[in-house]
């Protein structure tokens, strides 16, 4: 049995699940249940060499550092695929079974980096079982069984062919209202995951039956790309003649190819809220509660705070998520409602509709502490051996003060190395650089001063990080 390849789709913006979910730092990125992310269970899961190949991410150019930094957070090892423009499931799916294929892939899972899997065993042996059908020629997915008749998901009707325990499916179906998912559940339909496994060389003739335009444009932007170390850069001018489609329009509910294995293990795609009330430890009250938080005659609701002390009393099926940044309080019943809201923040140009309070970048990350009219207060968390472009500023200068760990610092051409509680001013105009030569992490209180304190005045004149 060849190993399978697993190819994790790394996107979104993550709307549904705002304010911890935002388009800067997505849900697959956040430990939205326990201590790793999402992202890093769906390594975890694919982390058995006597099944799995190593993995390859298909992500955006956003996307990769923090893919790379959770991947060595957690000792696996990968490979990126890089898109340079986001086109949806489709192409994504389209490029990464086009590179597969490039390295001699047989079989290729993929996966969303930002569902919840229960039952890491019972998963790999959907995987085997899926490989029967993959093996005659079949593009396999996973159906979960349903607990309660979800409107959100799609649905799947199996057909009375069999491979072992895989059967033929006889047609996706749409996400139905409440009455007809209750007749879905009776007639045994399955729910759709949205996870696929093939070999790389079927999905790309059935593409090329249905979407040719976008069979050819992904294998192109792998036949371009560029290779830099363990991250493969698409080539941009023929990804973007891909049509924007999900794999699911493009090929799944149009192929008499597909196949799908009734999954012993627990799912869901996390899309809203609601889905971390479901699946967390509730109380007899029926609520969910995770952080410094305080309830009183609360019913059946979700409150969350990761950061300020937040006390919730006399309500019931709501959802309360309080961030040093921002605050969201809803009725359950309103939660799809969410993604407008958003939308219309960012719109209003809200810096907290789209960043977190915490910004990740390459090097390490940043937290605005305090700003004022001419001022602008941050911590820097440099990682070790970690490196900013070396760069200057138009409208601002700098002061650094370090605070904890070693920092070498470039002002002007001079290399200087600060301890902790040292400090120095980086005049405008300055071309400097900060970097952490040390094994540990370095922190940096840094004040802006000038009369434009945005991330756009930069000039960058070298960067390791490939950036522009």
């Amino acid at each position: 049995m060849s190993l399978i390849t697993p190819v994790i789709l790394v996107g979104g913006s993550g709307k549904r699940l705002w304010p911890l979910s935002r388009e800067s730092m997505p849900k697959q990125f956040v430990p939205l249940l326990g201590t790793q992310s999402t992202f890093q269970q769906t390594l975890e899961r694919v982390a058995d060499p006597s099944l799995f190949a190593r993995p390859v991410i298909a992500t955006n150019d956003a996307y990769r550092f923090m893919a790379a930094q959770q991947a060595k957070d957690i000792g696996m090892e990968i490979d990126i695929l890089v898109e340079p423009s986001r086109r949806d499931s489709g192409p994504a799916m389209a490029a990464a079974a086009a590179y597969a294929r490039s390295q001699g892939a047989k079989a290729v899972l993929a996966l969303a980096s930002d569902h919840l899997v229960i039952g890491a065993e019972e998963f790999r042996a959907a995987c085997r079982e899926g490989l029967l059908a993959v093996q005659q020629g079949g593009i396999v997915t996973f159906g979960i069984p349903p607990t309660e008749p979800k409107t959100d998901y799609g649905y799947i009707r199996p057909g009375s062919e069999h491979i072992g325990p895989v059967q033929k499916v006889a047609a996706f179906v749409e996400k139905p209202n409440a009455q007809t998912a209750l007749r879905y559940i009776a007639e045994g339909l399955l729910w759709n995951s949205g996870n696929f496994l093939f070999p790389p060389e079927l999905l790309l003739s059935e593409m090329a039956r249905f979407e040719p335009v976008m069979a050819a444009a992904a294998i192109e932007a792998v036949v371009k790309a560029k290779t830099t170390g363990s991250t493969v850069f698409l080539d941009a001018e023929a990804f973007a003649k891909a049509p924007a489609k999900s794999i699911d329009y493009a090929v799944m509910e149009r192929t008499d190819k597909c196949w799908v294995v009734p999954a012993k293990f627990r799912w869901s795609d996390l899309g809203t809220w609601d889905a971390l009330l479901d699946i967390g430890e509730a109380d007899s009250a029926g609520n969910v509660t995770e952080g410094p938080v305080e309830i009183d005659h609360v019913r059946n609701s979700y409150v969350r705070s990761d950061g300020p002390l937040t006390a919730v009393i006399g309500v019931e099926e709501v959802v309360v998520v309080a961030m040093n940044d921002a605050v969201l309080v809803g009725h359950r019943d309103n939660l799809p409602r969410l993604k407008d809201v958003v939308q219309r923040m960012s719109d209003g140009k809200h810096r907290a509709a789209t960043e977190h309070a915490v910004m990740h970048r390459p090097w390490g990350s940043y937290q605005d502490i305090d700003r004022g009219e001419r001022f602008r207060a941050k911590r820097l968390t440099v990682i070790p051996k970690g490196k900013l472009s070396l760069q200057s500023h138009k409208r601002r200068a700098e002061h650094w003060v370090v605070v904890k760990g070693i920092a070498e610092v470039v002002l002007d051409g001079k290399i200087m190395t600060l301890h902790e509680n040292e400090s120095i001013y980086i005049p405008m105009g300055g071309i400097h650089r900060l970097s952490n030569p040390g094994t540990e992490l370095l922190e940096v209180v840094e004040v802006q001063t000038g009369d434009y304190l945005e991330e756009d005045d930069i000039t960058r004149y070298e960067d390791i990080y490939a950036r522009v």
